[in-house]
C-alpha cells in the first residue's frame, strides 16, 4: 500500500485574539443582564456566568459592577460617526437622529440611566463616565466643528482654550437636549425635532460670527 500523506496540521485561528471576544462578550452579557435584572439584582457572578468566563476574569478588568456597565455602556456610543453630509446643518441634525436612536435601544437606555444615577453619590463613577464616555465622544463636536470651519460656515479661533471650552459647551448644549427630550421628557426625536433643533444650534453657532478662509500653512524651507 503506498504510504499515507502526513496529518495536515490544524487550521490557524483566524479572527479576533480570544481575549478581545471574550471582553466583548462580557460587555454584552453586562448589558443583557441589566435589562433583564436591573441595576439593584446586577452581580458580577451573573454576568461571568453569562458571558462564560470566571468570574476573576471580570475582577482582572473591572474593580466592581459601576465600571464595568459604565464601559458595557462606553462601546455603544463608540458606534456613533459623523458622516459628512455637506453642511454644519445637515451634520448636526445627522448626528441628533443617530444619538437619539441609540437611546431608544432598551441596553443603552437602561445602562445610561442606571450609571447616571449612581454617580450622582460616586465622584470616582462620574469620572469614569466623564473620561470613557463624554470626552471619547467629543470628538463628534470637534470633527464636525473642524469641517464647518473648512467649509467658511464657522470662523477658526485663535485662542485654543477657548476653542476647547466652546467644544464643551457645544457638546453639553446637544448631548443634554437630546438625553433630556428622550429619556426625561419621553418625547419622540424625530425628524422635524432634530432639524428644528439642528437650526437653533447653528444659528447660535453662526450669530455675529464672520467667518474666514483657513489659516495659511506656513512651509520651512528645506535646510
Amino acid at each position: 500500500m503506498p504510504p499515507s500523506d502526513p496529518p495536515l496540521p490544524p487550521p490557524a485561528r483566524t479572527g479576533r485574539p480570544r481575549s478581545v471576544e471574550a471582553h466583548a462578550a462580557i460587555l454584552r452579557a453586562t448589558r443583557a443582564a441589566l435589562v433583564e435584572l436591573g441595576w439593584s439584582k446586577l452581580t458580577m457572578g451573573d454576568v461571568a456566568s453569562r458571558a462564560g468566563v470566571a468570574k476573576t476574569t471580570l475582577y482582572r478588568r473591572w474593580a466592581n459592577r459601576s465600571e464595568l456597565v459604565v464601559d458595557a455602556v462606553a462601546v455603544l456610543f463608540d458606534e456613533l460617526r459623523l458622516p459628512d453630509r455637506g453642511s454644519l446643518m445637515a451634520d448636526v441634525e445627522g448626528v441628533v437622529l443617530q444619538f437619539a436612536a441609540l437611546l431608544d435601544r432598551p441596553e443603552a437606555k437602561t445602562a445610561l440611566m442606571a450609571v447616571v444615577a449612581e454617580s450622582t453619590r460616586d465622584e470616582a463613577l462620574r469620572e469614569r463616565i466623564r473620561s470613557a464616555i463624554v470626552d471619547r465622544q467629543k470628538r463628534l463636536v470637534l470633527l464636525g466643528r473642524e469641517r464647518a470651519q473648512a467649509r467658511g460656515e464657522l470662523p477658526y479661533e485663535d485662542d485654543p482654550a477657548q476653542a476647547a471650552r466652546n467644544a464643551d459647551l457645544i457638546f453639553d448644549v446637544i448631548a443634554g437636549a437630546v438625553v433630556h427630550r428622550a429619556l426625561v421628557s419621553a418625547e419622540p426625536v424625530d425628524t422635524e425635532w432634530a432639524r428644528n433643533f439642528a437650526l437653533l444650534v447653528v444659528g447660535g453657532l453662526t450669530a455675529g460670527a464672520e467667518t474666514s478662509p483657513p489659516p495659511e500653512r506656513r512651509v520651512t524651507p528645506d535646510a
